[in-house]
């Protein structure tokens, strides 16, 4: 698998977008996942990205994209955030990259007032719809698993029936290491996302707390999961997400440790090629 990283770890430090990818390149990462809003994404910065990413040998391979209304019970919610998530598959198809990484909603008002059933039922039919957009522009859907209490897609259980229920070849899942932590999610439930998961999340967490910090910051036992995610044989890439650095001004150090700390892991894995 390839080593890539999320680059709004620099984005969120202030730090201007094709400088970003450059330093990405520098440190030595095969790729990047790029952070941006399709609906509003100016020619000027899709140039930019595009441009820079080609300039220094940067593949893009992922755009994550929140989109929580996917499980509003609005129908013109629905249809507007399908509408934004086919402008992401459209910016992926032009950026030449794999997948979008889409998050999903939660369950609203305690699972009270609204049948959860239905919230379930409104995430399929979107996610089929937007499946069979991404089958005509070439590009995958990778649904990320959230840890938090009321999401979806909180554990592998529900990811692998959430895949099953949409059934499109297109529809896939991402791994998210800490995430499966806090989810008290063990490394061997991974063997049920065999042929169901096509991207990889890496971070640390102190294990009560979403923290996505650079490995060894935390808690995670990362050997076991990185051992399972490769009897998945999954081609393609595990990508560095990074929260917040405690300082700003030192945001470069923090993202060349979370290299330096997640090659090696995988390396020992035997999981980067």
């Amino acid at each position: 698998m390839k080593l890539g990283i999320i680059n709004s770890a620099f984005g969120q430090a202030g730090v201007d977008t094709a400088t970003g990818l450059q330093h990405i390149a520098r440190i030595g990462f095969d790729c990047v996942d790029v952070f941006t809003e399709a609906m509003t994404l100016s020619a000027t910065e899709k140039r930019i990205i595009a441009d820079t990413c080609e300039a220094v040998g940067l593949p893009i391979i992922s755009l994550p994209v929140v989109a929580t209304g996917l499980v509003d019970f609005n129908d013109p919610v629905r249809e507007f955030h399908v509408r934004r998530c086919k402008k992401f598959i459209d910016l992926a198809a032009d950026f030449q990259a794999r997948n979008i990484l889409l998050v999903l909603g939660e369950y609203l008002w305690q699972k009270e007032v609204i049948p959860p059933a239905e919230q379930w039922r409104w995430a399929v039919e979107c996610c089929r719809e937007l499946g069979d957009y991404a089958a005509q522009r070439g590009i995958d859907i990778a649904l990320e698993l959230e840890p938090f209490r009321l999401s979806l897609l909180n554990n592998v259980r529900t990811m692998t029936r959430f895949i099953d229920d949409c059934a499109h070849p297109r529809v896939r899942a991402n791994i998210d290491i800490s995430h499966l932590v806090l989810s008290d999610t063990g490394p061997e439930q991974l063997a049920a996302l065999k042929g169901k998961a096509i991207h990889v999340h890496v971070s640390d967490c102190d294990g009560k707390v979403h923290g996505d910090l650079p490995p060894g910051r935390g808690i995670v036992k990362f050997a076991p999961y990185l051992q399972a995610i490769k009897e998945l044989e999954i081609d393609g890439v595990v990508s560095i997400e990074l929260e917040y650095s405690p300082d700003p001004s030192q945001i470069v150090a923090w993202v060349e440790e979370a290299y330096r700390e997640t090659a090696r892991l995988m390396e020992r894995a035997g999981l980067r090629g």
